[in-house]
Formats: C-alpha cells, structure tokens, sequence
C-alpha cells in the first residue's frame, strides 16, 4: 500500500501512540510508516479481549466455588497456561497444576509465592487477591 492509503482506524492503540507498518513511498520504495489501526485487525483484536475477559470472568467463578487457587486469576489475566508458567517460575508442570488447587496454595511457603509474585511483577499480598472477590 501506498504512503497515503496506511489505515488511520483508531482502535486499541490511544492517544499519540502509533504502529509501524510497510508502506511504498513516491519512489517504489519501501519505508516505514505509522499507522492509528486497521479497522479488521480492530474487529479482531475486540473478539480476541472479549474471548480473554470471558475466561478470566470464568476463572473467577471457579475461584469462588473453591475449585481453583488465586493463581489461576493471575495465570488467565496474563494468557499463561500451566506449562508457559512452569517454565517462567522454574518448576514442573505438575507442581504447578497442583499450586492451582487451594488446599495446596494456602500451603505454600512464602518464598513460592514470591517467585510468583516476581513472574506476574506483583507483590504476594496482591497475588492472594481476586479482584471482586476482597
């Protein structure tokens, strides 16, 4: 596309921010240009938030029916799975998949809920919380 034809579709990105893209120049040549957004990649990243809050929304529920630790809150707010997790926190899978029942979590030493707390970039005090859960 053409310098002039770079979609300037507000979407997700706000205020002065913009992103980069590949447009042609007068000349033939490739340069970079900025871009506000594109109205299909606005669509989509819409359908991909509302497909994320729906499971953060459905982690919650089983938060509170007690079938799952805080941890899964913090693990579906940051798109992790138990193996993307294990592998940041340095543990097994099947440690991590047990940190998510709570009988385990409310166990745990302090110093697990740390390196918790230093993958998600939160204190552990905010790693025990569910946002409307306090």
């Amino acid at each position: 596309m053409k310098v002039n034809e770079v979609p300037q579709n507000k979407g997700m990105i706000t205020d002065d921010l913009r992103e980069i893209c590949y447009a042609v120049d007068e000349n033939g040549s490739y340069i970079l240009a900025k871009s506000a957004g594109w109205e299909p990649k606005n669509i989509a990243n819409d359908q991909a938030w509302s497909l994320i809050e729906e499971e953060i929304s459905q982690t919650v529920k089983k938060i509170k029916a007690g079938k799952l630790s805080p941890l899964a809150f913090h693990m579906a707010k940051n798109q992790m799975n138990v193996s993307l997790l294990s592998k940041y926190v340095g543990f097994n899978r099947l440690r991590v998949k047990l940190h998510l029942k709570p009988s385990v979590f409310r166990k745990l030493k302090p110093s697990i809920l740390k390196r918790y707390g230093r993958i998600f970039d939160i204190e552990v005090e905010e790693l025990l919380k569910i946002p409307g859960l306090e």
